[in-house]
């Protein structure tokens, strides 16, 4: 008579563990193909402007790069115009985000409603979406050009002509930032508008159709049905669009390059100027490590706030 005697509970839990080890093993190796370029892209870049923070690097310079310790940290800390430029950028990231909100929101209710030709209204509204910024900076360019630009042409027509006869408006102390926050508005308002349509359209219709049948007008359906199935999709956007108008560089740089003056120099501007018309490589590699930590501690608190929302519902 033969006895068969059952593995022992260790036993099979070593196998599986040993199972579980040799398909992470080959899990990492399947994963190998992409992690690899991000490394190369994106990590190796990111660690070597770290190190390069904490030197003296410039261009053009016979000596040998030194480690410089934390001494561009101390500069950059007591760097008046750094923090002029990080005040132009938070002024700059809420004239922006805030308007485009809300002028995107009610875009998307006017999308939302069963219009005739919406396809075509919907299509149209997303054309500056789809154009380059460059384009965007140099169009506007034109609009703003103080003889020929539609906006003075438009303000004569009015009579107005008085008080902007010929202003150039990316030029003056005054209108230089408002002027080009208009711009940021315009070219970033079909993203939020594409986004908040796409959360209208899942709220229940039938939420809507009780509400009315309950008497609600339309601005007690919005608040008590729309808004709050609407509410976490526009905490998103809005925060991910500070945070993206925080980093704008490409727009304000085609529009008007940081002046007059610096009145539109935002941070990363500020950290270009450093880098390419000074050749200061470590101290603009200082700034940018200075902005990673601004939009760490941005992304923390928006990843707070969704973990929150989560556990609220």
């Amino acid at each position: 008579m033969t006895l068969t005697t059952a593995p022992r509970r260790s036993d099979a839990t070593a196998a599986d563990r040993a199972a579980r080890t040799r398909r992470d093993h080959g899990a990492w190796f399947l994963v190998l193909p992409a992690l690899i370029p991000i490394l190369l892209l994106s990590v190796g870049p990111l660690l070597y402007g770290i190190g390069l923070a904490f030197t003296d690097a410039q261009s053009g310079r016979t000596q040998a790069t030194r480690f410089g310790g934390l001494l561009n940290f101390s500069d950059l800390f007591h760097d008046t115009l750094f923090w002029d430029s990080f005040r132009i950028g938070l002024v700059w990231a809420f004239g922006v985000t805030v308007p485009q909100f809300f002028l995107a929101l009610g875009l998307a209710l006017l999308l939302h409603l069963p219009l005739r030709l919406r396809w075509l209204a919907r299509a149209l509204a997303i054309i500056p979406w789809a154009m380059p910024e460059v384009v965007v900076g140099i169009m506007w360019r034109l609009v703003y050009h103080p003889d020929a630009g539609i906006l003075n042409e438009t303000l004569r027509g009015l009579g107005l002509s008085g008080a902007t006869e010929g202003r150039d408006w990316l030029s003056g102390l005054a209108t230089a930032l408002p002027a080009v926050i208009v711009v940021g508005i315009w070219a970033g308002m079909p993203q939020t508008t594409v986004t908040l349509l796409a959360g209208l359209q899942h709220v229940p219709r039938e939420l809507h159709e009780a509400a009315a049948m309950d008497g609600a007008g339309a601005w007690r359906r919005f608040r008590t049905v729309t808004w709050p199935a609407l509410r976490p999709i526009a905490l998103s956007v809005t925060a991910l669009n500070f945070i993206w108008n925080f980093n704008s560089f490409a727009l304000v740089f085609v529009l008007t390059d940081g002046g007059p003056g610096g009145r539109t120099r935002l941070p990363m501007l500020f950290a270009y100027e450093e880098a390419f018309r000074y050749g200061q490589f470590g101290y603009a590699a200082t700034m940018g490590l200075a902005m990673v930590a601004v939009i760490s501690v941005l992304l923390a608190v928006y990843l707070a706030g969704r973990l929150k929302g989560e556990d609220d519902r």
